[in-house]
C-alpha cells in the first residue's frame, strides 16, 4: 500500500475516533446537531489548507457557515459565492460576516505578477484589479514583502466593501441591523488574526 493510500485510509479512520471522542464528551452532540443549525457567522475566506476556519477561532460545529475560494473574493457574478451569502443571511439570520484573508497567499502573489497560470487566471484577473485601485500605495512600499503583505490586506478591505454592494446585504439592513461586516487578516507564521474593518448598517 502506498503513502497516499494509506494517509486516506487514515482519514476515515479519524473520522471515527472523532466521533468516539465527541460522543464520550457529550452523548448527545450529534443528536443535536442534527436538529438543523443556527450559525451566527457567515465565514467567507481562502480554500488555502492551511486556514481551517473553525478550528482557527475555536468554534464548534454548527457555529460557522463557510465559502471559501481562491483568496477570499466577493465577486458580484460569482453565483455560488452569491447563494451562500443569500442564505447565510435571509435564511440562517447569521450576525456576522467575516472575510478573512491571509498573509502569503497564493492567489495574491499570482496577481503580483505576470504570469500566466491556466484557469485560474480569470479569477486572478479580480484581484489584480484591488491592485490597480491601490496603485499607488502599493507601488511605494520598496520591500517585496511588506508590499504583499499590505496588498492582502487591501484586498480583504476591498470583499468588505463589495459585500455592501450586495443586493443580499442591501436588503437585509433595509430590514435589520445586521449582519456586521468584518475583514479579518490570519498569519499562517503565528496564527493569529487582525481585525482590519468592521462595517455595520449605514441604515440604522
Amino acid at each position: 500500500m502506498n503513502d497516499m493510500q494509506t494517509f486516506y485510509n487514515q482519514l476515515l479512520e479519524n473520522n471515527k475516533k472523532w466521533v468516539a471522542k465527541k460522543i464520550d464528551e457529550n452523548p448527545d452532540f450529534f443528536s443535536k446537531l442534527a436538529t438543523g443549525q443556527k450559525p451566527p457567522v457567515l465565514w467567507i475566506g481562502c480554500a488555502d489548507s492551511r486556514v481551517p476556519a473553525n478550528e482557527i477561532i475555536g468554534a464548534m460545529p454548527g457555529e460557522v457557515f463557510v465559502h471559501r475560494n481562491v483568496a477570499n473574493m466577493v465577486i458580484h457574478t460569482d453565483m455560488n459565492m452569491l447563494s451562500c451569502l443569500d442564505y447565510a443571511v435571509s435564511i440562517l439570520g447569521v450576525q456576522h460576516v467575516i472575510v478573512c484573508g491571509h498573509y502569503n497567499c497564493g492567489g495574491v502573489m499570482a496577481a503580483m505578477t505576470d504570469k500566466q497560470f491556466g484557469l485560474v487566471d480569470n479569477w486572478i484577473d479580480h484581484i489584480k484589479d484591488v491592485y490597480r485601485f491601490n496603485k499607488i500605495e502599493l507601488d511605494g512600499i520598496s520591500d517585496l514583502e511588506a508590499r504583499a503583505r499590505r496588498f492582502v490586506e487591501l484586498n480583504v478591505i476591498e470583499q468588505v466593501r463589495d459585500l455592501q454592494k450586495t443586493a443580499v446585504v442591501k436588503a437585509a439592513w433595509r430590514n435589520a441591523k445586521t449582519p456586521s461586516l468584518h475583514g479579518w487578516v490570519y498569519d499562517v507564521a503565528n496564527g493569529l488574526i487582525k481585525e482590519l474593518i468592521t462595517v455595520e448598517n449605514t441604515n440604522v
